[in-house]
């Protein structure tokens, strides 16, 4: 087919444009959430395992997503990479472009399990498993399972911005709906059923995930704008290397998770065994559980703000590549108040029930001191949601735009420089609470960049607009 099928990103109102493909893109993050935030619910709320389990989902969380960060960078960096060809009407390159992904795909999800399977204890033990011995054995248990899936999930979510890229936002959204409900069902049954604990959760969860995987290959030898063949499975470095310093971004904002929850981790681990609570033996994972089910409430945001901006990525790279910079400029700005309202909603709901929040994960069957401990965590954590949505949509629009430099610039700022600096240094400071009070301040700092690099292209893509006019 030609690549005229994606001709209307050039000329359908931005706003529409941004409804079609950003929404299914919300719900198709939304649900990749949900694997492990599912997981996490069912495992809080069973007796046998509680915060012991819900300490260890935690742990296991981080190592899920170095395998998201790997299979974004190339998903993500196709994507752009096959708009950009198919705005410029290079249909050579974008075929040639997702064959090379997906070989490359491939070897490393093969490697990455093998590495997880071999190094499995000292991977878990970096992760601050070792809280007490309960957490250790769960998530050893957990995370085996998990790591046996990790092929599966890594092409399911790399396939996704790709099918995107195609034109089809919906199936998109669709194979990874139908693994994520998939994993709703079969949750309760391994758990609660027939008791199988940590392992039930991960075997739900891979089950899922095959489906999703499933589901996508049958969609890559249907595709619209791009015909693959054999030759597009020939490995091409140029392309290899193009795309992924377009997915760089996607990679580090991934990474930079584990990166700071390693950190987190180990400094809970390190600051809480100081506490006069916390240091306890009974109450000793209960820092860890908490900290993660507030990451995942950061996380359910984050898919919001990231599918609002990985949405506009086929839309962004055509127009570039077709030199339309004033549908680029327009889009930016509908970008970013759309993100600003989603973290303004987030954050009033953070701060006005942070009780009934973390009841969803059990607490009713825990001690008072996991209660407080969580909700003093939720108010101050997620203070500065909103603007924590704005610099993520601007670190995607970026590369989106090519600018991959500059949009990998800001997101080490974030990620590196201050999520992972500031909660190995604030708590030299102020204790466990110097672990609290490294997000929102990671945010204020980045958000002013942000910010200027936003208005600043508003400006430059307004003014050829007016000269024109």
């Amino acid at each position: 087919m030609e690549t005229q099928s994606n001709a209307f990103l050039g000329t359908e109102k931005v706003s529409r444009l941004m409804r079609k493909f950003a929404l299914p893109c919300v719900i198709s993050l939304l649900v990749g959430a949900l694997y492990n935030i599912v997981d996490q619910i069912y495992i809080a709320n069973a007796s046998y395992l509680g915060s012991y389990g819900n300490a260890a989902n935690t742990v296991v969380f981080p190592l899920t997503v170095i395998a998201l960060a790997i299979a974004t960078m190339l998903g993500d960096g196709c994507c752009a990479f096959v708009s950009l060809s198919l705005g410029a009407q290079n249909q050579q390159d974008a075929h040639k472009g997702v064959g090379t992904a997906i070989v490359a795909l491939i070897a490393s999800s093969l490697v990455l399990t093998a590495i997880y399977l071999i190094f499995l204890e000292p991977i878990v033990t970096m992760f601050g498993a070792r809280v007490n011995e309960e957490t250790f054995r769960l998530s050893k248990e957990y995370f085996f399972y998990i790591a046996l899936g990790v092929p599966f999930y890594m092409f399911g979510q790399a396939l996704n911005p790709i099918i995107r890229s195609d034109g089809s936002p919906r199936f998109a959204m669709i194979t990874l709906l139908s693994g994520a409900i998939l994993n709703c069902i079969l949750d309760p049954i391994f758990i609660y059923t027939l008791h199988w604990g940590m392992m039930g959760a991960a075997v739900a969860t891979v089950i899922g995930q095959i489906v999703s995987a499933v589901l996508a290959l049958i969609y890559l030898f249907r595709m619209k704008a791009v015909r693959l063949c054999r030759n597009s499975f020939r490995v091409k470095g140029r392309l290899l290397r193009r795309m992924l310093g377009l997915g760089l971004t996607s990679f580090l904002s991934q990474i930079s998770i584990v990166l700071s929850m390693a950190a987190v981790l180990n400094m809970v681990k390190k600051y809480g065994a100081m506490d006069a609570i916390f240091g306890q033996e009974q109450y000793a994972q209960i820092p860890t559980a908490v900290l993660g089910i507030v990451m995942k409430f950061f996380q359910i945001i984050m898919s919001v703000s990231i599918g609002l901006a990985a949405g506009c990525i086929p839309v962004v790279g055509y127009n570039m590549g077709a030199e339309r910079r004033d549908r680029v400029g327009n889009l930016l700005r509908l970008l970013t108040w759309a993100e600003a309202i989603v973290g303004l909603v987030a954050t009033v709901i953070f701060e006005c029930f942070p009780r009934q929040l973390i009841g969803i994960f059990g607490a009713a069957e825990e001690s008072v001191h996991y209660t407080n401990f969580a909700i003093r965590c939720i108010r101050i954590f997620l203070a500065m949601t909103t603007l924590s949505c704005i610099n993520k949509g601007a670190f995607i629009f970026l590369q989106a735009m090519g600018k991959a430099g500059l949009s990998t610039a800001l997101s080490m700022l974030r990620e590196i420089v201050c999520g992972v600096g500031l909660p190995l240094l604030l708590p030299l400071f102020w204790g466990l609470d110097g672990i609290i009070y490294f997000m929102p301040l990671s945010d204020i700092i980045t958000g002013v960049a942000a910010l200027y690099v936003i208005i600043s292209l508003c400006r430059r893509f307004k003014a050829p607009a007016a000269q024109s006019a």
